[in-house]
């Protein structure tokens, strides 16, 4: 009996760790800095209160120190100089540039609960060993003074863009690495993405009175500092300087833009965040960055109402930066870059979605980047179609011809490759989005649009505020459609088989049709079939696969049998003389990447 008690004992506790296993790390920063404009540098201290959630003992941690990749030598550098195609350009631009332009992070102290610590640096990255393991459980608290040279801009962050804007300020600070059930993410950085760790963020920014300040979190003394609010009043003011302080609870990153010539807009939207425009005022793009301020507060609605509910009481989109770039609570798009309205457009209903797939969700961007920029660029072009009122049946049909031409050249890699590892910057660039595009819209061909738009806002549900991973998305679709996915997720995003299917042959036999359909593809889809008839009629069927173990809610198709994607062909039979069929189409409404669609419709 004891021995008995005892296995059912073992059984609940091992029943309830696996309910409760997942975790992840917490971070709270609290910083200051003090800005001289004049050289674009600042001096500043970080106070970090780091959790450790995990069941491991950690001896040691690593920072990431982002500006020093702007400087001949780097990994950044070498890995654009030697590059096969067109990312050369970043090395040539940091080759080119004088020592007072590169990026310099330097620490000038570092403590664990007041005890110094040592540490070591390499480029980007600062190890540091703790002078107390931390213990499952445990918080420890890490101080730091740190001086940092503003790079030129050269990527996403920097001094003077091309907009003229004085401070782009991105990846600005010592940011703590992430390490989770796969342990440390303390990767170089060479350009391309970020991974951070949930936490509240405490910012408080010393610089010249002349100028505003936007960026991440909640204003703390608007009507001291105006921030478009209030005229400017008795702020908080030391060597002709004003301290803006910012609070933002709940995010994994913390942004800021500086100038002394910027316009502030806001619009209140319903049931919504105060959206905030800063801009130039001597822009030449100005009246641009008036007109499209409805229209973005329009897509930052869409994407509230389609995934989930956006959480914060404020966002900002901010003339910053280089080409678009998302962050916590705003967003940098430069002027120059986007001289249309509809490029403009484009740009800021890509870099908003981004707060939902990046922000609120978190994936590991370099890992199943992917997951980020795919799902972005997805929701985007049906936000663009929208809202817009574009009229396209197939909102991202570009993803489509940019993966088929790819494919093309046999240069394919797997989307599960690292983002700083693929051979080709156009094979990151066709993986990551289009491909990770046509992960969505082909999703909802495989389950149906009711189920796919519950699947979104079930990920939503499950995953905001932590870091899904690619099986948790599908299991949120599994759990939607109650069909099996894990073979869509392995085909498509994790091998290079392609998808192709014809219609083989068609002959009638006693006023009947036998139709013999192809495979030729090595990834196998369910199929939906249309046979269009010389009356005008249509008939739709749809052929699941077998693999799936159901098929997709369908209204006006037949269902018929299921099809093993190991059987090259299939055989149909329709009750109507061939003599009455006109066409045959596989996806008449090419939603499935099938790589020849010139095969997929035969005429009678």
């Amino acid at each position: 009996m004891r021995n008995q008690i005892l296995l059912l004992f073992l059984f609940c506790c091992s029943f309830s760790f696996s309910q409760s296993s997942y975790w992840q790390q917490h971070v709270d920063y609290t910083m200051e800095i003090d800005v001289n404009v004049k050289d674009h540098t600042y001096n500043g201290e970080q106070q970090l209160v780091y959790t450790n959630n995990s069941p491991d003992v950690l001896t040691k941690v690593f920072y990431h120190l982002y500006f020093n990749a702007f400087k001949p030598g780097t990994d950044l550098e070498q890995n654009s100089r030697y590059s096969i195609d067109d990312s050369r350009t970043m090395s040539e631009k940091l080759l080119s540039l004088p020592k007072e332009d590169w990026g310099d992070v330097q620490i000038k102290s570092l403590k664990q609960d007041s005890v110094p610590v040592d540490f070591t640096m390499e480029e980007t990255i600062l190890e540091v060993l703790l002078e107390k393991p931390l213990k499952p459980g445990e918080s420890t608290t890490l101080e730091m003074e740190f001086f940092v040279q503003t790079p030129a801009m050269i990527r996403r962050s920097g001094k003077n863009s091309e907009d003229n804007v004085a401070f782009s300020m991105s990846q600005w600070y010592p940011k703590l690495c992430q390490y989770d059930d796969e342990g440390w993410h303390a990767n170089p950085y060479i350009g391309r993405e970020f991974y951070g760790i949930w936490g509240d963020f405490d910012v408080t920014i010393n610089i010249d009175k002349d100028y505003t300040v936007a960026g991440s979190g909640y204003l703390q003394n608007p009507e001291l500092i105006g921030h478009g609010y209030a005229p400017l009043k008795e702020g908080v003011v030391h060597e002709n300087k004003i301290s803006w302080r910012f609070v933002a609870p709940d995010v994994h990153d913390f942004s800021w833009a500086a100038d002394n010539n910027f316009t502030h807009d806001f619009i209140d939207i319903e049931n919504g965040p105060r959206m905030h425009f800063f801009y130039k005022s001597d822009s030449e793009f100005i009246n641009l960055w008036k007109e499209f301020q409805e229209n973005s507060a329009n897509f930052l609605t869409f994407f509230s109402e389609t995934i989930g509910k956006y959480p914060y009481d404020q966002y900002s989109v901010i003339m910053a930066g280089d080409g678009g770039m998302e962050y916590a609570m705003c967003t940098f798009i430069d002027g120059v870059g986007h001289p249309t309205l509809r490029s403009l457009y484009s740009v800021t209903s890509h870099e908003i979605a981004h707060t939902w797939f990046q922000f609120l969700m978190a994936t590991n961007e370099s890992k199943h980047s992917w997951m980020d920029e795919g799902f972005t660029s997805y929701i985007d072009d049906v936000a663009l179609n929208v809202v817009l009122n574009e009229g396209k049946a197939l909102p991202n049909a570009g993803a489509y011809k940019d993966y088929f031409k790819w494919v093309a050249t046999g240069l394919e890699e797997p989307m599960t490759t690292h983002a700083d590892r693929f051979r080709y910057n156009s094979g990151y660039g066709m993986s990551a989005y289009d491909k990770g595009s046509i992960f969505l819209s082909q999703l909802q061909y495989v389950i149906g649009k009711e189920n796919f738009d519950k699947t979104l806002k079930k990920y939503f549900d499950d995953w905001s505020f932590k870091h899904p991973k690619p099986n948790d998305f599908i299991r949120s679709a599994e759990k939607v459609s109650g069909l099996e996915l894990d073979w869509y997720l392995l085909d498509w995003a994790q091998s290079t088989m392609t998808i192709d299917y014809s219609v083989n042959s068609i002959y009638g036999v006693d006023n009947k049709t036998r139709v013999v359909l192809k495979r030729i593809g090595q990834m196998g889809m369910p199929i939906d079939l249309r046979v269009e008839l010389i009356s005008g009629e249509i008939m739709d069927f749809n052929i699941p696969m077998t693999k799936m173990r159901g098929s997709k809610p369908v209204s006006s198709s037949t269902i018929l049998k299921s099809w093993s994607w190991a059987k090259p062909y299939y055989e149909l039979w329709i009750d109507i003389d061939s003599k009455n069929i006109s066409k045959i189409i596989i996806d008449p409404k090419n939603e499935m990447a099938d790589i020849n669609r010139s095969n997929n419709s035969l005429n009678l």
